[in-house]
């Protein structure tokens, strides 16, 4: 696989993952955004949805690099490396919501629920979207 797929299965599979969004809010009853809350982090006027898919989408194309590389070094199955590595960076990341949380501008606002650290609803909405990321991912790196 090369560098440039990578990069882009990453992006695609991180527009899969904003694509999801409006649906898995109504299914776990969350107004939770990972578009929101990248978009307003860098700006509060109307444009932070576009801000927030552009940054989450390049977020994408780098893991997607950093995909390639643990492929290329473990040899692991491409799908089941993917999809591991997705939920791996969840667990991983989810604390890091205590930063949103003390210091995110819109923290409390649509799509940045306050106290998103103890917010289950939101960790188990954003383990499915990982989930989705990981799968989509593994699927075009592999080509299939």
């Amino acid at each position: 696989m090369t560098r440039r797929r990578a990069a882009v299965a990453g992006a695609a599979a991180a527009t899969a993952w904003a694509a999801l969004q409006p649906l898995d809010k109504r299914i776990f009853g969350c107004d939770y955004s990972d578009v929101a809350l990248l978009g307003k982090a860098v700006t509060r006027s109307r444009l932070w949805p576009l801000a927030g898919l552009a940054i989450h989408a390049g977020n994408g194309a780098v893991f997607g690099l950093v995909y390639r590389e643990l492929q290329l070094r473990t040899g692991y199955e491409p799908r089941r490396l993917a999809l591991a590595a997705a939920l791996a960076e969840h667990v991983a990341l989810y604390p890091l919501s205590a930063v949103v949380d003390r210091r995110h501008p819109a923290s409390g606002e649509a799509g940045v629920p306050a106290n998103l650290l103890s917010n289950e609803r939101a960790f188990a909405q954003a383990a499915v979207r990982h989930a989705l990321f990981g799968v989509v991912l593994g699927r075009l790196a592999a080509g299939r």
